[in-house]
């Protein structure tokens, strides 16, 4: 989330407020890895420690589970040395941080975890009844502007890599606002809908990281062009069909970029554990992810609740059952 190692674990950190009144929140900065400025910005926001922590889990498990399946599973261990490379993956990494802090700040506003922000407060939404009718918009407005300055500004100038992590970071607060919806409730008569009351909710982030997988899929690799029009440098991808071929297209803002090409995540190396003893399908992704070396079979037995039944007045009974489960890993 700095720009540096944009997924961390963090140690728990304790109740809110167990150092004291008012200085739970300071100590919960000063243990974050954050710049200077970061800190000094958490220490004057009551609230924002534990956003950001929601913010690290909320973007390591949506990682996590949108490559399950994949040779790099998102794993903590190579991450460092991910970071500092210009990978697919490592975009993906910056996107999925964005979007989590994005949207776990917009979510705090909205429950009342942060003191400088409360309720979306769109115009033409009936913002305060829909706070009566016991619902809250999601602040969206007051989350980007306050990432925009918790990020900063950096002189880029020509720094490829820079431009592309920025680049990545946009990607992740778009889809964010791609996916707020206008959410509507009834209050009229026997259920009809004269009365209505509407706001601002965003979408589960399941389907935000869903997305992010999608453009990792179809991310551009981009190299710097120098724009003699605007007099600048800018990111450049590959030509595209049509009258335009010749010069080099521009990626979209809703693309993934990358400046170089990923290894395998086959072996063991600095990036990651490889994809020896991995669980896999054999019938979807075992040739893959086990990269040619072959999968071992095991059969095992396991144990689930069965034929349930509902007993008066309020509890459920279970049998216990067994049945025999096969399990391919990927070998050494």
């Amino acid at each position: 989330l700095t720009g540096k190692e944009a997924l961390t674990h963090f140690p728990s950190l304790g109740a809110p407020g167990s150092s004291g009144p008012g200085k739970g929140h300071v100590k919960q900065c000063e243990l974050l890895q954050l710049s200077r400025k970061q800190k000094r910005l958490c220490r004057r926001e009551p609230g924002l420690a534990e956003t950001l922590r929601d913010a690290i889990r909320l973007g390591i498990l949506e990682c996590q589970f949108q490559f399950r399946s994949e040779r790099w599973n998102c794993s903590l261990e190579g991450r460092p040395s991910l970071l500092k490379r210009g990978f697919k993956e490592t975009a993906f990494l910056y996107a999925v941080s964005s979007a989590a802090l994005t949207h776990s700040l917009a979510r705090a506003c909205s429950v009342g975890r942060m003191e400088r922000c409360t309720c979306d407060d769109s115009p033409g939404l009936e913002n305060r009844k829909a706070w009566q009718w016991g619902v809250c918009g999601d602040n969206l407005k007051y989350s980007t502007k306050f990432l925009k300055k918790f990020l900063g500004q950096k002189r880029i100038g020509k720094d490829l890599r820079a431009k592309v992590d920025i680049h990545n970071t946009n990607v992740g607060i778009k889809a964010v606002k791609n996916g707020l919806k206008t959410t509507c409730k009834c209050h009229g008569v026997s259920g009809s809908c004269a009365v209505r009351t509407c706001w601002k909710q965003l979408s589960p982030f399941h389907e935000i990281g869903r997305l992010l997988k999608l453009r990792y899929d179809d991310a551009v690799k981009v190299f710097s062009t120098s724009n003699d029009a605007v007099g600048h440098s800018e990111l450049a991808g590959p030509h595209r069909a049509g009258p335009s071929a010749k010069h080099p297209a521009l990626p979209r803002p809703t693309d993934l970029v990358y400046v170089e090409d990923s290894p395998s995540f086959c072996r063991p190396s600095k990036y990651s554990l490889g994809t020896a003893g991995r669980t896999c399908s054999r019938e979807g992704n075992c040739d893959s992810m086990c990269c040619g070396r072959g999968y071992n079979t095991q059969s095992r037995l396991v144990t689930f609740s069965c034929h349930c039944q509902v007993q008066w007045c309020c509890y459920v009974e279970c049998q216990q059952c067994m049945q025999e489960e096969v399990v391919y890993s990927c070998k050494q």
